[in-house]
């Protein structure tokens, strides 16, 4: 799935001034001439603002840099770009550029085993000893007990051992390493479970590594390939792969920092392998595929609606995320959030190494939003709160942007 970068074309924003009685002659004649497309224009024009001035609302909260791209049915889009894309050089962020989409990667695995399910290679509620035998077991876990829906919908009990850099003599030490899907769950297996199967809610990675490990058993192919043939080729997502062991990203794309301490120098991580190459966080993606792959899922042309129908069915979220993402539920591989001016969003967010990725889309796939953020140098969870809530109001405000006009 290794793509070379392609350049693309960005229109830029428009930011004229007139004198008032010129501009009302020239809004007249051009309203007389071509109602249609000036309408268009200007909502595009008033979306384009509004983006510019939420992605701009990011970096002052201390980002270092964001690139943020509104897409709609009709073709048209809408970039901000905010910050700088290096702390060195301080070149502008690309609005194009390259990025580890980390969990969003979740939304690509479920779809393909929903794929599958519409198929009729799979069932939602075949245990995971069928695909796994003796995989899932000791400790109290046990795979006959634990469904592949839970494993989509987080309510499968499993606990998480995933590693992290501690510090960032830690981060130099171990930037290089990968980890196999299978280390992995035999990491989780020396932990009892978190609760029973489907009594609770807790977001896991682990889950989606077993359901990479499940594609792979049914199908016999990677996880990646599966995504690739039924996913990125059909839709022409170019610039989506999964870098594997390659700890460097295409051109352009921004540098990512962390920092390892309150207060401490922000740690360039951009280089790195890290162990979420899985199915649970291992692809690279730029704002222009996303929004092409979410405004597919939710238009109808990945799932059939039987199978779309089961994504969209949604459990309440634990407690330790509703502080970050009030009003969601979770579905499987997809998260809903109510929509200030009424109805759902649909979409999922993913975290890796000082990237944040927002994405939001409206029920009917025709407004879909993604935002990157590359260098959330947050020092408390309280920092975390404040910038999660402003990208948030960003895909918030994309997708209700000109409600009544559509």
């Amino acid at each position: 799935m290794t793509n070379s970068p392609n350049s693309t074309s960005r229109r830029p924003f428009r930011t004229a001034r007139r004198a008032p009685a010129l501009a009302a002659l020239v809004a007249a004649a051009l309203t007389a001439g071509t109602p249609c497309a000036t309408a268009a224009e200007q909502r595009e024009d008033r979306s384009g603002i509004r983006l510019q001035r939420d992605a701009d609302a990011l970096t002052a909260l201390g980002v270092t840099g964001v690139q943020a791209r509104l897409t709609t049915a009709d073709g048209r889009e809408s970039t901000a770009t905010s910050g700088v894309a290096d702390l060195t050089d301080r070149h502008p962020v690309a609005a194009d550029g390259y990025f580890r989409i980390a969990s969003v990667t979740k939304t690509f695995t479920a779809t393909v085993v929903l794929q599958l399910v519409g198929d009729g290679a799979l069932r939602l509620d075949d245990p995971v000893e069928r695909w796994l035998p003796g995989v899932v077991a000791g400790n109290g876990n046990d795979g006959r007990e634990i469904t592949v829906r839970q494993l989509l919908q987080h309510t499968g009990g499993l606990h998480d051992d995933y590693p992290d850099y501690t510090s960032e003599e830690d981060f130099q030490q171990r930037r290089y390493e990968g980890r196999a899907p299978e280390q992995t769950v035999a990491a989780a297996m020396t932990h009892r479970p978190d609760f029973r199967p489907g009594e609770q809610w807790r977001y896991n990675n682990t889950g989606y590594v077993l359901l990479g490990m499940i594609v792979e058993r049914v199908t016999g192919h990677p996880w990646y390939e599966e995504v690739r043939d039924r996913i990125v080729r059909p839709l022409g997502l170019d610039h989506t792969f999964r870098p594997g062991s390659t700890p460097t990203l295409p051109r352009p794309h921004a540098s990512t920092y962390q920092r390892f301490a309150a207060g401490a120098a922000p740690v360039d991580v951009t280089e790195q392998v890290g162990p979420g190459t899985n199915a649970e966080a291992g692809l690279v993606s730029t704002t222009a595929d996303l929004n092409r792959f979410f405004g597919a899922l939710l238009g109808g042309r990945l799932l059939p609606p039987a199978q779309l129908a089961e994504m969209r069915r949604t459990v309440p979220i634990g407690k330790e995320f509703r502080k970050l993402m009030p009003g969601a539920r979770d579905g499987l591989g997809l998260f809903s959030r109510p929509l200030s001016c009424g109805g759902l969003q649909w979409g999922h967010e993913g975290g890796d190494s000082g990237w944040v990725t927002a994405t939001g889309t409206t029920a009917d796939g025709r407004r879909t939003v993604t935002v990157s953020m590359s260098g959330v140098l947050a020092d408390s969870a309280e920092e975390v709160l404040r910038v999660e809530r402003a990208a948030s109001r960003l895909v918030d405000h994309a997708l209700c942007a000109d409600a009544d006009d559509r």
